[in-house]
């Protein structure tokens, strides 16, 4: 068992390590290594994802620890956390002692105007891939699968003008989307 431990550990420390801007962002790669170790199908990565987004806190770690659950239990969720937090943090605390003597160096500005956008793409591309997970577009054609989603393009909908034109906190949103699927599909 401890060679799974091991695994989960080693496996969210690459995605920790190799992810840029933030917990959102890593989400993209740590998809696509549980999923190739086989621990997650994209559908199960989605609802680990949604819950994660559903509790306070950082969405990364709540993800892995859904993740390492899943494989190893109590144990498996502490590695995964602990390889998705760790490394980082230590990483973090070294170089955050020399970041402030570097911050205006042109040579990392202009890395950072590359590394921007770069994050940007790689939260488009969880979204595309959650949207195709959700609606089902996998099986079916994008127009017949949000047909058959309706509900679900109205609640995205509806969430993203909220967040736009208004400055209602998401933490309301997530309460009032778990009211309506307590309500409309139970």
């Amino acid at each position: 068992m401890f060679e799974t431990y091991l695994r989960l550990f080693l496996v969210f420390t690459k995605v920790a390590l190799f992810s840029w801007g933030g917990g959102p962002a890593s989400l993209a790669l740590m998809q696509r290594e549980v999923v190739a170790e086989g621990w997650s199908t994209p559908d199960d990565f989605a609802t680990a994802i949604a819950l994660s987004n559903a509790m306070p806190g950082p969405t990364a770690p709540q993800a892995s620890a859904y993740v390492g659950y899943k494989v190893a239990g109590f144990w498996g969720a502490v590695f995964a956390v602990t390889g998705t937090v760790i490394p980082t943090t230590i990483l973090v605390l070294i170089l955050i002692a020399g970041f402030f003597s570097i911050k205006d160096n042109p040579y990392l500005l202009a890395m950072l105007k590359a590394v921007r956008p770069f994050v940007v793409g790689l939260l488009a591309f969880v979204a595309f891939d959650m949207f195709r997970t959700v609606w089902g577009i996998q099986n079916l054609g994008v127009g017949k699968a949000l047909a058959l989603g309706w509900d679900k393009a109205l609640i995205a909908g509806a969430t993203f003008l909220i967040l736009v034109y208004t400055n209602i906190s998401p933490v309301w949103l997530v309460v009032a989307a778990a009211g309506i699927g307590l309500l409309a599909y139970r």
